[in-house]
């Protein structure tokens, strides 16, 4: 098998693990909070769409803009068991943590 086709076959037997992150700024220290089906790709997605100039989050952006990829840090805030449930039960899961987690950090919310 060659390399490619490994890398690949690894990729798609990896354990996936939906969660709860946050996006802080250090320098104003904001704090977005968002949920994900997949915690391992999510940085790179967010971060991909905010160097673009595209996130559909605009506070995110501005701070994004105004204070560089230096200033912020993601942060897997916890994982989430979707064992057994159906697409809308695990939705709702993330979207109940989610909720918790804008609530204690007092942060506002992605997704």
């Amino acid at each position: 098998m060659s390399g490619r086709k490994a890398l690949s076959r690894a990729y798609k037997e990896r354990k996936v693990e939906a969660g709860v992150y946050a996006v802080r700024c250090l320098a104003s220290g904001e704090v977005w909070v968002g949920a994900t089906a997949d915690l391992a790709t999510r940085q790179s997605g967010v971060w991909f769409t905010l160097r673009l100039g595209s996130h559909r989050e605009p506070s995110l952006q501005a701070a994004w803009n105004g204070h560089g990829i230096a200033a912020f840090a993601f942060e897997p805030l916890e994982t989430v068991d979707m064992e057994g449930l159906d697409n809308f039960g695990r939705a709702s899961r993330l979207k109940d943590r989610r909720d918790h987690w804008i609530g204690t950090l007092n942060a506002r919310g992605l997704n």
